[in-house]
């Protein structure tokens, strides 16, 4: 009796124990996916923006054509992508052909004291902050998450649960090629 008692106390711990594990690793795949969600938001605010963006530019710069056909596919590409890390490459194809659609802006001083342009561009430097911290956030709940599934007593049951290892939201390697330090100052 005190025997069975004894196995049935340890069952009991064993199913109290993985019980709270698996909800821990759900509570963090939720976070992932909340995180990611925090992340889409921002992102359709900035599709949302471009195209206003685009078409203000098009007014003092018209014959730039192929950089405004740039900025539309890779704006198509990024908002029918579906797969994390497909779309975290979509996201940096567009931020490259937005950085090229504002240097365009470089070259039009009438363009660039434009009331309109300037408020597009500060909403769209707000925007891409948002996104810079919602990226944050996601790789901070992305390695929290992979942690736990990797880290015993995770590693034993995650698997067999169906638990997989979460996708980063990275940068592409041309984005990190394309932020550079600022020139020195030279007297």
């Amino acid at each position: 009796m005190t025997i069975a008692l004894l196995f049935a106390g340890l069952g009991f711990g064993i199913l109290v124990f993985v019980g709270s594990a698996y909800n821990r690793i759900v509570a963090l795949r939720q976070r992932c996916s909340q995180a990611f969600a925090d992340i889409d938001v921002q992102l359709r605010l900035r599709y949302d923006l471009i195209p206003n963006l685009v078409e203000t530019v098009k007014g003092y710069a018209g014959h730039e054509k192929s950089i405004f056909e740039a900025v539309s596919l890779a704006r198509s590409q990024a908002m029918n992508t579906k797969d994390m890390g497909q779309r975290a490459a979509a996201e940096g194809q567009l931020g490259m052909a937005v950085t090229q659609l504002l240097a365009v802006s470089e070259s039009y001083p009438d363009l660039k004291a434009n009331q309109n342009f300037m408020s597009l561009q500060k909403e769209l430097t707000d925007i891409e902050n948002k996104i810079a911290a919602a990226r944050r956030f996601l790789n901070n709940a992305t390695s929290e998450y992979n942690t736990v599934i990797e880290q015993f007593p995770g590693v034993l049951f995650a698997r067999s649960f169906g638990f997989q290892s979460a996708q980063y939201f990275e940068i592409s390697e041309q984005e990190k090629a394309q932020v550079s330090a600022p020139a020195s100052v030279k007297f």
